[in-house]
């Protein structure tokens, strides 16, 4: 039930085009991700998550949609045109290469018998991981809205985090170790969401744009001038 909300969820901040509704779902999701961390054993970790990513990444995130001083507010719906369709099969196809070579992996190093039911709670969230992965790769490189590649990055550093928490459970590694690297992954996380807040509403105010890509075309239209 858990692995369940985790992907359904990360779907609905993914898939989501009205960016409050984006945001709250991942505040929802970092909640959730709380919960996750107090099943597998870890109550500290669980209090930076909801600290971490539910407060204070997920403020950030929501806190950019208002603007503030004379920075212009967001829109709250995302009407950037979709990518071309054309590209939409070469990053399927990479996304699944990927999503592949990676459930290789883990099954070298678990084994057959994480395939066998009922499996252990860190293997069913180390798989979920792999997953919330590859909805975020997709998510970042078929959006254009530069939030909403926000809200893709921290998903996808959540489905890493959950892989190394899951992969470090029935493995002989230092746990305490790898905890340590979460925590360290969840405020580097957090330092990116800010910074890439700031420049997105800097780059909202100067050019009235929420893409990179009317920016670099500009900016090379100029140049070949």
């Amino acid at each position: 039930m858990l692995a369940s909300l985790l992907l359904l969820l990360a779907g609905f901040c993914l898939l989501q085009r009205n960016l409050w509704r984006a945001c709250q779902g991942f505040v929802a999701f970092a909640l959730l991700m709380s919960l996750a961390w107090l099943v597998l054993g870890s109550p500290w970790l669980a209090l930076a998550e909801a600290l971490l990513g539910a407060l204070l990444t997920g403020g950030t995130l929501l806190w950019t949609l208002r603007g503030r001083g004379a920075l212009p507010r967001l829109e709250p719906v995302d009407k950037t045109p979709r990518r071309a369709r054309l590209s939409a099969p070469v990053r399927w196809l990479l996304i699944l290469g990927w999503l592949g070579l990676s459930s290789i992996a883990l099954l070298m190093l678990l084994g057959l018998d994480a395939l066998r039911l009922p499996t252990s709670i860190s293997t069913l969230l180390a798989a979920t991981g792999v997953l919330i992965m590859g909805l975020g790769l997709w998510a970042f490189s078929a959006q254009r809205h530069l939030l909403r590649r926000l809200l893709a990055f921290n998903l996808l550093g959540s489905g890493v985090f959950l892989l190394l928490a899951g992969l470090a459970a029935p493995a002989p590694v230092p746990i305490a170790e790898v905890r340590a690297l979460i925590f360290i992954g969840l405020v580097v996380a957090l330092l990116g969401s800010v910074l890439g807040a700031a420049l997105l509403l800097r780059l909202h105010a100067q050019a009235s744009q929420v893409t990179l890509n009317a920016v670099l075309g500009s900016g090379l239209s100029t140049s070949t001038q």
